[in-house]
């Protein structure tokens, strides 16, 4: 089964990469790409002097409605002429009520294509988009570097960042249709622990799995000689010419990764190639 759905969320002007790549997949999937487009409405009006929260909140939601409805004007004038089947809907919330939104979109969606939400050009909201779709909408989202629009022949070389986590498992699973057409899938382990369950065989199982499948895989175990496993990954993938990195998302709580860091977190704010998330 492939990506028969494919979403994308826009938040700004000129997130053109963004959606040049999905329009990309869902032509190469032959999926039906939905684009919403969301204005945020960033105001707390609890903050306001009495008798002005009305006011404000009024004005603010009226700019975030016309934001929203220029993000979908420039999105069907983009898309007019593209030879895929497609979709566009605006809708306006405070920040509050993105996760619902997003959710509410990504759970019947096969795949969310998103820019990296942090580093120079990353979207205001874009972090909040990233977050809700992966664990409001449980779904699998494709992580693209800032300007990155030419995906139509990604997943040709593969690198599986395995860990033997739940999240890393359901992000492999989300990738099949992606691994069941690459070259070569690599099964990258990062300094495994000899007291794991996988014992001396690390990701020997995930492989047989997927051969099983008819994906040509291998296994690779490496040392962590960076300090973080995403430098090490990142490396890898330039070493071996991967275009596509797959790997579970948040292992560790968001509230941990995000003041001590981790290798979701690191991915998202360090990613050289298009990174296939899922939890």
């Amino acid at each position: 089964m492939g990506y028969k759905t494919i979403l994308t969320v826009i938040t700004q002007p000129g997130q053109t990469a963004q959606l040049d790549a999905a329009v990309a997949l869902a032509r190469r999937e032959a999926a039906h790409l939905d684009v919403f487009c969301l204005g945020v409405d960033h105001t707390q009006t609890g903050y306001y002097y009495a008798g002005a929260s009305a006011y404000v909140f009024q004005e603010a939601i009226d700019r975030a409605m016309a934001s929203a409805e220029a993000l979908e004007t420039e999105v069907r004038g983009h898309l007019g002429a593209q030879d895929i089947r497609w979709s566009a809907e605006s809708a306006v919330a405070q920040m509050g009520g993105v996760g619902a939104l997003i959710a509410q979109r990504a759970r019947f969606a096969d795949l969310v294509v998103l820019a990296q939400p942090y580093g120079e050009g990353a979207a205001p909201d874009a972090e909040a988009v990233v977050e809700a779709a992966l664990f409001d909408g449980s779904c699998p989202v494709l992580i693209l570097p800032h300007g990155q629009s030419d995906v139509a022949g990604i997943g040709r070389r593969v690198i599986v960042a395995w860990n033997q986590s739940d999240e890393a498992l359901t992000a492999i699973r989300r990738a099949l249709p992606i691994l069941k057409s690459a070259d070569l899938v690599e099964i990258t382990v990062v300094d495994p622990s000899p007291h794991s369950p996988e014992g001396s065989d690390p990701g020997g199982a995930l492989c047989q799995m997927l051969t099983r499948h008819g994906i040509k895989a291998e296994v690779v175990v490496l040392a962590k000689t960076l300090p973080t496993v995403s430098e090490v990954l990142n490396r890898r993938a330039a070493e071996t010419g991967a275009d596509l990195i797959v790997m579970g998302a948040y292992s560790h709580s968001r509230l941990r990764e995000a003041i001590m860091g981790g290798a979701t977190r690191h991915m998202l704010e360090r990613a050289k190639v298009p990174v296939l998330m899922a939890r």
